[in-house]
């Protein structure tokens, strides 16, 4: 017999014990941690690499725009692979899914091995392999978006969704330090690493017992396609939402910038790096824990709005820093703030989704994700060639401000969004 709803005036305790009795949500977690944790490491290898081969040849201008390359090429099978990846999603077992993903970017992260360990990585493998990735990731996202809600009763997926967020901004917060230690010693041993810790994340979700196959869904692939994108048109929450997001961090993405900020504006090296790269993720992580304990009640729509506006005036607080300390208290707070609009976004979209379009949904936010990630993180490479990396992270927050204003008048019942129930 199913658990009585939690009192919503209690704290936490009731529902992280009722999470905890969830076994498969378990495995799920681990799973979510330690994927999340080798995606950063290879992050930082990447693009520590990346930047470390173009400055033999290339000016600073010229290698930063190499390294925001690695974010087209990964995004790029994103884009074209995401209606097929949320429609597959919503019609095969997402389980299965979700390790053949894992199987592609197990393949990926070897060849990075295998090409450094030999000494023949060059700035077209690094990009061939970011493309490689990124086909993996672009069936990963809807996948494993839409497998979660499976793992956990309907009166604990707010809190479930808080600890997914968990998963991933604790293991941002080790994942760029320890990727900063690692490849001071050498990109191998981050790879090599970042290959331990993708087993271990595709050996937790064998460890899945639950189903995981979704209702099958009537109608051709393209039907099914066409269904996933005018649901996210219909409902304007879903589409302000993850547009928001889109545009936001698209021009906010500072944090591509962090190899050339960390070697040639605060000169503090690649553990430097690490440092800089973490402190986003702490600054998520502890408005993480204060969302676990204290749920938002009231005024969700707000308080999102406020996380970009918060996020866009610290990206200018960190272009403006020449100071490693400043820096690093800047990109905390940014990484907080993106962390609470993050939070009510994924919330309201997946409370308001129906199962059966989960995955075509979580396609189209991937997307929308993907854009403001790694095309954010081309877009600030371009800039930068021109403007000049302070610049290109100055006119990134402005940006953001300038966004978070227009979308608040063009998407009132998202500004007005209420609870999160």
């Amino acid at each position: 017999m199913p658990a009585a709803d939690p009192d919503p005036s209690q704290d936490i305790v009731p529902s992280a014990r009722a999470l905890l009795k969830e076994r498969d949500y378990l495995a799920f977690w681990a799973s979510r941690w330690t994927g999340s944790f080798a995606a950063q490491i290879q992050s930082v290898a990447m693009g520590w690499q990346m930047y470390a081969l173009a400055r033999q040849t290339r000016s600073v201008e010229e290698s930063a725009f190499l390294v925001g390359m690695i974010g087209l090429a990964a995004f790029a099978p994103v884009f074209l692979l995401t209606l097929p990846a949320g429609e597959t999603a919503d019609r095969h077992d997402r389980k299965t899914v979700l390790l053949c993903c894992f199987a592609g970017e197990i393949l990926s992260v070897l060849a990075l091995a295998f090409a450094s360990w030999r000494g023949i990585a060059s700035v077209p493998l690094l990009l061939i392999i970011a493309a490689l990735f990124g086909a993996a990731r672009a069936f990963f996202a809807p996948a494993n978006t839409a497998m979660g809600p499976m793992l956990v009763p309907r009166r604990l997926l707010p809190r479930a969704i808080a600890w997914n967020s968990l998963a991933w901004q604790t293991a941002s917060v080790a994942g760029p330090a320890a990727g900063g230690l690692l490849v001071a010693l050498s990109p191998t041993h981050a790879y090599m690493v970042t290959f331990v810790l993708y087993l271990a994340s595709a050996l937790s979700v064998i460890a899945i017992r639950k189903s995981t196959r979704p209702e099958r869904q009537p109608g051709s692939r393209w039907t099914l396609m066409k269904e996933g994108l005018h649901y996210v048109w219909k409902q304007k929450i879903v589409f302000g939402a993850i547009s928001l997001d889109l545009f936001a961090v698209l021009l906010g993405g500072a944090t591509a910038l962090l190899p050339v900020f960390a070697r040639d504006i605060l000169h503090v090296g690649a553990q430097g790096f690490g440092v800089l790269r973490a402190a986003p993720a702490i600054g998520a992580t502890v408005v993480g824990f204060w969302l676990a304990a204290h749920p938002i009640r009231h005024k969700a729509g707000v308080f999102m709005f406020a996380g970009v506006a918060t996020f866009g005036l610290a990206t200018c607080a960190f272009a403006l820093s020449r100071s490693l300390w400043i820096s690093v208290v800047a990109l905390a707070v940014l990484g907080g703030a993106d962390m609470l609009s993050v939070f009510v976004r994924q919330t309201l979209v997946q409370l308001v989704t129906p199962d059966a379009m989960r995955g075509r949904v979580a396609a189209v936010s991937s997307v929308f994700v993907g854009a403001s990630n790694e095309l954010g993180e081309f877009e600030s490479g371009v800039v930068a060639r021109f403007l000049g990396p302070v610049g290109a992270a100055l006119f990134g927050g402005i940006g953001a401000l300038l966004v978070t204003g227009l979308w608040a008048r063009l998407f009132p019942a998202l500004r007005r969004a209420d609870r999160l129930e």
